[in-house]
């Protein structure tokens, strides 16, 4: 199989040249990670397809989440004799990484996919649709690397399209808006489209949004297991359950991953602007450059907010999801002292049971 239809292109080439020297990575071919599964990986070369596992020295380099290949990654992987087995050597660096913070308390993240073109958000046009749901998808979009594109399904059931494209809008700021339908197929084609010339798309969105049936849409037959929603709330049950990448007939990449109910960000301040580009224009506009958008003087966002030309609901939002990443901020700050301290503690007992300081 070729890999320019997993999406291997000049710039993977380019960071394959710069990775493949050495006697062990000589004997290395490259390959993308299809799907995970507690730290074994399926991946698929040009010589076949391999179950694979890290080698011992890329697991003792690594000290975070990012360091372990993910779906998505272009890696160094070497065949082990007489089996259709290989060991990850290496990861390519990555052109795109979307990641969330794990559900609950705990402070780790989560990669849900890399080398990813374009983020697919899509929600379903009932009344599980979430406008604050949306903007944290599109600020972790935006810090991704990947273009963001907005997809509304279940056109075919929805009595008003046209509202939901409406919302949309106020939040995607000129990110790309489809309403589709898996059932019809309206919309489908324009999708597959955008995947041409080997192109990666990660569906994100929460269970019963039809992320399945889209795959299944948009790959032209059923490859995933689909399920019915809930009647009494528009709500979905969990198809998938793993995130997987799936080579598409016409063209292009698509990883399908589980439904996420909650989505938490991860150390994306940098991009809230990105996502609120209202709110940033009209604080851009303030009088005094350290407004607090209180009782200043002057103030664009508190005219804005009286006039209605910011709505109170979404500027709210904008201040919790500040005011969440900054609280990340902190831990991360205090898990990346606590990680560092371990590491040199790792290392210093290695030293200590090296067998030239036993002498």
């Amino acid at each position: 199989m070729k890999l320019n239809a997993y999406g291997w292109n000049q710039i993977h080439e380019a960071n394959w040249e710069k990775i493949n020297d050495g006697f062990k990575m000589k004997k290395c071919v490259p390959g993308r990670v299809t799907l995970e599964h507690k730290r074994m990986y399926r991946v698929v070369t040009e010589e076949g397809e391999w179950l694979s596992v890290c080698s011992g020295a890329l697991e003792y380099e690594a000290d975070e989440r990012r360091d372990f290949p993910a779906v998505g990654d272009w890696i160094a992987v070497e065949k082990m004799p007489g089996e259709e087995r290989g060991i990850v050597h290496a990861i390519l660096p990555r052109t795109s990484l979307f990641s969330r913070k794990v559900a609950g308390l705990a402070i780790v993240e989560q990669i849900i996919a890399t080398n990813i073109d374009i983020v697919f958000l899509v929600m379903s046009m009932n009344q599980d649709f979430s406008a604050r749901r949306l903007e944290r998808y599109l600020v972790a979009a935006y810090d991704s690397g990947a273009n963001p594109v907005i997809v509304l399904t279940k056109k075919d059931v929805c009595d008003n399209p046209s509202h939901y494209i409406e919302e949309a809008q106020n939040i995607a700021l000129g990110a790309d808006i489809f309403a589709v339908s898996n059932v019809t197929g309206e919309g489908i084609e324009e999708l597959i489209d955008l995947l041409k010339d080997g192109k990666t798309a990660a569906l994100l969105g929460s269970s019963g949004v039809g992320k399945s049936s889209l795959a299944n849409a948009i790959c032209g037959n059923e490859t995933m297991a689909v399920q019915d929603i809930r009647r009494d709330d528009d709500k979905g049950r969990h198809t998938t359950t793993h995130r997987e990448l799936i080579k598409i007939p016409s063209g292009g990449v698509l990883i399908d991953t589980p439904g996420m109910r909650e989505f938490q960000l991860w150390d994306n301040s940098d991009s809230l602007e990105s996502g609120f580009k209202d709110v940033e224009t009209f604080a851009n506009a303030c009088k005094f450059n350290d407004c607090q958008h209180g009782n200043e003087p002057g103030c664009a966002v508190q005219e804005a907010l009286a006039t209605g030309t910011l709505h109170t609901d979404r500027y709210s939002s904008y201040l919790k999801l500040q005011k969440e990443l900054a609280f990340l901020e902190r831990k991360i700050d205090q898990a990346a002292h606590t990680a560092e301290r371990n590491k040199w503690k790792k290392i210093t007992k290695t030293m200590r049971m090296h067998p030239s300081k036993k002498k």
